[in-house]
């Protein structure tokens, strides 16, 4: 295929569609120069391709496919092999069924526990985040299917997350919310990367110049595909000139004549879109050659329990009550065990081949027992806890399963608590009262509080552990499967040790990012905060020792045994700190890791590299990466706070001075960002941010949204806001949960901007200048420019389906 021939074959307007969706998940197709169509879709942990007509927020039922544990479970696993195999079993399926971009992973960090889409992420850390993904971007890649890594970036929340400002200094930018996805494009080698829906620093991520050529196409020479989340464009003209190649769902031409129209008046330079429909034609030829044949269901589902079994973590085992023993009286109660919780909810939400349960897994087992305890979206319920309490008194072992509904965990909506559902709490207080050996199993995708920790001797956190998982976690419990998972995120004692807790999820206009550094365990372990569980932290059934640690250019070796009696697997972690650093950083930070599995009595010697990211830091005076010098620690752990080995390391680096004095942002150097003042954080960011509240004497703007109608100049305006109070309010009463959802993801936080981005066409920008006119006060006047847009864009259209025929 010769792309410069065919470029200079096509017409302005053929380059033009190339950029826009031909419809909700495809890309269109120019038969006549041999251009394919690109069909993208969801997901991360498992396909999902709709097999009917796509809904405007794509969630109708999709074709069967595996469901393999989330992304917050895979992470736990630390092993890149297995989030390889993982990807390679994703490419294949997505090539069956013919899918030439799969739209994953994600690798967003998790800034805050609360945040409603962590459950799709991987990690609190960037190191462990872009090892992971940079895996299963290869694995995917190998079947000759791209991976589209999301969402870029800086993307941490759900709350107002088309219009939120996200407010973070450049350091903080780039060591901590870019490092995943540098990893994902330089080692993983992406084909195609997701703008996020969120501003950055005033701009939105779709047309940042910063972030999408300074950073991503200059800095990191990232020579890929760069689409919109869906609907998430606001600007084509500036966002195209950015680089942003694909601009998804269709929305029947609208941009396609902007982008003609800016050629042609000379705002956008011919040289630009020629560049991106070359990169959408290379794509294109490199992902539709081939489909594989259909997958082998059984091989998948094993492959989804192998990784369920080492992502499951085992957080507490007192008395040495796990492995649990058959032929001994054990209760298996909550709805969870016949109905497993395995998956988050939104557009990432699979139709499984199959589904395990735990009681499937039990209910053969001489002396287990079941009750269902309670109801997952419902009240407390008398007669079923009354019922458990029973089954619970006659048992020797309660095994209770907790977590979160699905309705808790989902895209678009943040969560309020980190607590479970009160009916869960009570149901376990009450069993405490009847049986003292309870081991609770979680299922949920993220940190919840425990504050029943005392009351259990057992913890096993299932995570969402797909399709395959109930059946890996009762191996687990039974002893026939060695737990090895290891938190990838720390879990605090209370939200309020959280150093975003009173940033987020921000206010009406920004959010800002006043921790800095500061995230997870860089937090607590540099202000010596005590924690519930720590970053890496997960037990075993067997021990391990380490020992014989030596450093050299290359990086350190040290040895891993197996002092128990069963095998088991280890996961030895390499921190790095700075001895008296002239800088504010943390304690220590994660540099290198590596899974061992040993049998007992086995010993192996663990060798692990240094890389361009042992010991750099991001320095705003220079605008560069840099390395201080002198004598860098390195520990060596079982988790960030149970450090076993420990050398120093002296190191060159390049001199540059220091960015930021410390009498400039002493919070910053004593790791006190619970409360950072307005006047430090400015110093940091070297700027002042943007007023985070909204101004409600000026007119509503594209940017706006739909909540903010509450406070419209015109009567319009705010009738209409009252009207979608009523109908969520009358919802709400009557416990419609789905629809109380869509209010909340899909209306109040939705701009005016993306009425039009996502109505397939149906509405325009100058029909919605009329609408703007409306809710602002000038209805009449708003009114004849919808009237006259409505028309104009009638007869377009009659004109351009003649030309069709």
């Amino acid at each position: 295929m010769d792309i410069t021939d065919i470029i200079s074959k096509m017409t302005i307007e053929e380059k033009a569609s190339l950029t826009t969706g031909k419809d909700f998940w495809q890309t269109r197709n120019i038969d006549r120069l041999g251009v394919p169509s690109l069909f993208l879709s969801d997901g991360p942990h498992g396909l999902r391709k709709q097999a009917a007509k796509a809904d405007r927020i794509g969630l109708n039922a999709s074709v069967p496919a595996t469901c393999f544990p989330a992304a917050s479970a895979v992470a736990n696993t630390w092993n890149p092999d297995i989030a390889r195999q993982m990807g390679e079993a994703l490419g294949e399926e997505a090539s069956s069924m013919n899918v030439q971009v799969l739209l994953g992973p994600g690798v967003n960090i998790k800034r805050n526990p609360l945040c409603g889409r962590n459950f799709e992420y991987y990690s609190e850390d960037p190191y462990l985040a872009g090892k992971l993904a940079a895996s299963c971007i290869q694995g995917i890649q190998s079947r000759n299917v791209a991976a589209c890594v999301k969402h870029f970036a800086a993307n941490n929340q759900e709350e107002r997350r088309m219009v939120i400002d996200t407010i973070v200094d450049e350091r903080t930018l780039r060591e901590i919310y870019l490092t995943a996805f540098e990893i994902a494009v330089k080692e993983g080698k992406t084909r195609s990367i997701m703008a996020a829906y969120n501003m950055l620093n005033g701009t939105h991520a779709a047309e940042n110049h910063h972030l999408l050529a300074d950073i991503l196409r200059n800095e990191w020479k990232f020579d890929g595909v760069v689409v919109s989340d869906w609907g998430g464009d606001c600007n084509r003209i500036p966002s195209i000139q950015c680089g942003l190649d694909l601009e998804m769902p269709t929305n029947a031409g609208i941009s396609d004549a902007e982008i003609v129209n800016a050629v042609r008046s000379g705002k956008l330079d011919e040289s630009v879109l020629d560049a991106s429909v070359r990169r959408l034609i290379e794509l294109g030829r490199d992902t539709t050659a081939a489909v594989h044949a259909d997958f082998d269901k059984d091989a998948h589902h094993m492959l989804a329990r192998k990784i369920a079994e080492e992502s499951v973590v085992l957080l507490k085992n007192e008395d040495d009550i796990l492995p649990l023993r058959e032929n001994v009286k054990t209760a298996f109660i909550g709805d969870f065990v016949k109905n497993p919780r395995y998956q988050g909810a939104g557009s990432s939400m699979v139709n499984a081949t199959k589904l395990d349960t735990a009681y499937d897994a039990v209910k053969n087992i001489p002396g287990v027992t079941y009750a269902k305890g309670y109801e997952r979206h419902g009240k407390p319920d008398g007669n079923l806890l009354r019922e458990a309490c029973r089954c619970a008194e006659k048992a020797d072992t309660v095994v209770l399963y907790m977590g979160l509904d699905e309705t808790s965990e989902v895209e678009g909506l943040d969560r309020r608590t980190l607590a479970l559902p009160e009916n869960q709490t009570e149901l376990l207080a009450e069993i405490a009262k009847v049986n003292k050996n309870i081991v609770v199993v979680l299922a949920c995708g993220c940190v919840v509080e425990m504050p029943w920790i005392d009351s259990v001797k057992g913890i096993v956190h299932g995570y969402l552990h797909g399709q395959a998982g109930a059946g890996a976690v009762v191996d687990i419990l039974y002893g026939r499967v060695n737990p090895s998972g290891k938190l990838a995120e720390t879990y605090p004692l209370h939200y309020s040790d959280i150093p975003s807790a009173s940033n987020f999820p921000g206010k009406e206009v920004s959010v800002e990012y006043r921790e800095g550094l500061y995230v997870g365990y860089r937090y607590f372990t540099t202000a010596g905060k005590d924690v519930l569980f720590p970053f890496g932290y997960g037990l075993s059934y067997t021990a391990f020792e380490y020992g014989n640690v030596s450093v050299s250019d290359k990086g350190v070796e040290f040895t891993v045994t197996n002092t128990g009696r069963l095998a088991g697997a280890e996961t030895a972690q390499l921190y790095v700190g700075k001895t008296g650093s002239l800088l504010f950083r943390p304690e220590r930070e994660l540099k290198g890791f590596s899974k061992v599995f040993l049998e007992p009595g086995e010993t192996r010697k663990i060798r692990i590299g240094f890389d361009d990211k042992s010991f750099r830091y991001f320095n705003t005076a220079t605008n560069r990466w840099e390395v201080e010098p002198g004598a860098y620690r390195l520990e060596i752990g079982a988790s960030c706070t149970d450090i076993r080995l420990m050398a120093e390391y002296a190191v060159s680096g390049t001199d540059a001075p220091v960015p930021c004095e410390r009498r400039d942002i002493p919070s910053y150097y004593a790791a006190d960002v619970l409360h950072v003042g307005d006047a430090e954080f400015r110093n940091l960011l070297g700027y002042k941010p943007v007023e985070p509240r909204w101004d409600i004497t000026r007119k509503l703007e594209y940017n706006d949204t739909l909540s903010q109608l509450s406070y419209a100049k015109g009567a319009m305006g705010r009738v209409g806001f009252h009207g979608m109070r009523f109908a969520y309010n009358f919802f709400k009463f009557t416990r419609n949960t789905m629809m109380v959802n869509t209010f909340d993801m899909s209306l109040f936080h939705m701009p005016f901007w993306g009425i039009v981005r996502m109505s397939g066409g149906v509405i325009d920008f100058p029909m919605l200048d009329g609408i703007m006119e409306m809710v602002n006060g000038k209805f009449f006047r708003g009114l004849g420019m919808f009237v006259k847009a409505k028309n104009a864009k009638a007869k377009r259209d009659r004109l351009q389906e003649a030309v069709h025929e």
